[in-house]
């Protein structure tokens, strides 16, 4: 394999039909070996409103008990990733969708209860190289939700954004890996209202003051931390942009190391 994409798309693509749509022929269209890892969670804060489970965030992060982790397991590992799977498929790309626990794939661990108590969230422990290796080299398109296993029978919730990375670590040992994050803006913003204000790049040293300022938050806290951590573990290339703008080089914000 000359190189291999891995690409997250969250629920702004997922819930907007012709936004899918064009992903969906744009990710097909992408060369070389490639991953797709998605999310799901407007749907699930949907489906967990009209069931009456709560909802509660920590930064970004959803905090999962065992009727949400129920909820999330069947909406991420179930209805969105067979409904992008048929899509991808119908697209000429042969997808397959996977959870950590198929093949033992993506093991994690259960995060520990301090200093916040996520509940059955975990966070990735290994990725079987081989295995992703072996579908990668006959052509499949491994899509994965961010429902992962603890090897002990335990399903967990994982932040689509720490999977996507830990997947584009795992994949880096085989072949150059690039990680696009895809969300609904065009890049990380300076001002959120202002779509010309994309930082067009962030560095370890310059994120804390981002942070700091407020211009860095919520969910965007998590993906530009595990873009971060992608780069120093030898990931080639993270770019944030919007899924519209997939096969166009130039746009989004790259996330380096230094």
């Amino acid at each position: 394999m000359e190189r291999i994409t891995v690409v997250k798309i969250g629920g702004n693509v997922l819930d907007d039909p012709e936004a899918l749509d064009r992903f969906v022929r744009d990710f097909a269209a992408l060369g070389g070996a490639k991953i797709l890892v998605h999310g799901g969670g407007k749907l699930a804060t949907r489906l967990a409103g009209q069931l009456g489970i709560p909802v509660r965030m920590v930064e970004g992060r959803r905090i999962t008990d065992r009727e949400t982790l129920d909820l999330v397991t069947m909406v991420y590992a179930g209805l969105v990733n067979k409904r992008l799977v048929a899509a991808l498929q119908a697209a000429g790309c042969n997808a397959l969708g996977l959870s950590g626990a198929d093949g033992d794939i993506v093991r994690a661990r259960r995060r520990a209860p301090q200093p916040v108590d996520y509940g059955y969230v975990g966070d990735i422990e290994r990725v079987d190289i081989p295995l992703l290796r072996m579908l990668l080299e006959t052509g499949l398109v491994p899509v994965f939700p961010a429902i992962l296993h603890d090897g002990a029978g335990e399903l967990l919730n994982c932040n689509a954004d720490s999977v996507a990375e830990g997947i584009a670590r795992a994949a880096a040992t085989l072949a150059p890996t690039d990680l696009v994050f895809c969300f609904e803006k065009r890049g990380v913003l300076r001002d959120p209202a202002d779509e010309r204000s994309v930082i067009a790049r962030i560095t370890a040293e310059g994120y804390p003051a981002l942070r700091e300022a407020g211009i860095v938050s919520g969910g965007m806290i998590p993906k530009i931390e595990n873009a971060l951590k992608a780069v120093e573990a030898g990931v080639r290339s993270v770019r944030i942009k919007r899924a519209a703008d997939l096969l166009d080089p130039q746009e989004g914000t790259t996330i380096a190391s230094c």
